[in-house]
């Protein structure tokens, strides 16, 4: 199963009401994603619950904390996981870092094994490296679904996008408004400047120029959900992706 992943899903890190997920879906949303750190899984399916949206439309990603990577623990945190989010099936469930417990070798067969039962749907990785990744793929039955990895306009891996090219699999962005510094470059705020728009939207508008690149920046309001939404519609020309590109400034926000 592949997953269907929008230009634009929701982040739901540190969302701890059912409100935004609800609204969201109600807005045009059709990708969620949560994972067990975060705590929401339960929230994140109430508000899916309380949605008019038809469950297959949509793709409700969670991650495994690398607690629960080894190999006995990968099928009992799935299934608490899907109890939790309210679903029969989660579509897409990735690895959230390739830490702990985790074990190609014995990881990666149990999330197969949860696919082969229909618990899963889809299986990703997040956080993974080069050499990850291409282990990952010999030792998959299913194929990766996508990677999941931090990129913004202060930090990106043109390494890890050409790998997803190559292999055909869609890099999901993760705070892609740069933990709320897009605003702070100067490069963003003057394409910004040049669309009549805000930094943020521009910063989701490059992302997702990036192929095969869609975003999840986290929202909670109305206003901000639908604005980071329009924003994939920005239409960026090559000269100022490039010039966002060239941002000479690493900042990782969630390093290892």
């Amino acid at each position: 199963m592949d997953p269907n992943l929008p230009p634009v899903g929701l982040g739901t890190m540190g969302i701890e009401e059912p409100e935004p997920i609800a609204t969201a879906l109600e807005v045009g949303y059709r990708h969620l994603d949560t994972a067990r750190i975060y705590g929401n899984e339960a929230v994140v399916g109430e508000g899916l619950a309380a949605s008019d949206v038809e469950r297959a439309d949509v793709t409700v990603a969670t991650k495994l904390w690398i607690d629960a990577l080894a190999g006995d623990d990968v099928g009992p945190t799935a299934r608490e996981s899907a109890e939790l989010l309210g679903v029969d099936r989660i579509d897409l469930l990735y690895v959230h870092r390739p830490r702990g417990a985790y074990d190609p070798e014995a990881t990666l067969p149990a999330l197969d094994r949860l696919v082969d039962a229909g618990v899963v749907g889809a299986v990703g990785v997040s956080n993974f490296e080069v050499d990850d990744l291409d282990r990952a793929r010999e030792v998959l039955d299913a194929p990766i679904a996508a990677h999941q990895t931090e990129l913004h306009p202060l930090y990106h891996r043109p390494e890890l996008l050409e790998h997803a090219r190559e292999h055909g699999y869609p890099v999901v962005a993760y705070s892609p408004l740069a933990g709320g510094k897009a605003g702070e470059v100067d490069a963003v705020v003057e394409v910004a400047e040049n669309h009549g728009t805000t930094p943020e939207a521009v910063a989701i508008a490059w992302a997702t120029a990036k192929e095969p690149v869609v975003t999840i920046p986290k929202a909670s309001t109305e206003r901000h959900l639908r604005a980071n939404l329009a924003a994939a519609e920005i239409e960026l020309d090559p000269e100022e992706i490039a010039a966002i590109d060239a941002v000479d400034r690493e900042e990782e926000l969630y390093p290892e």
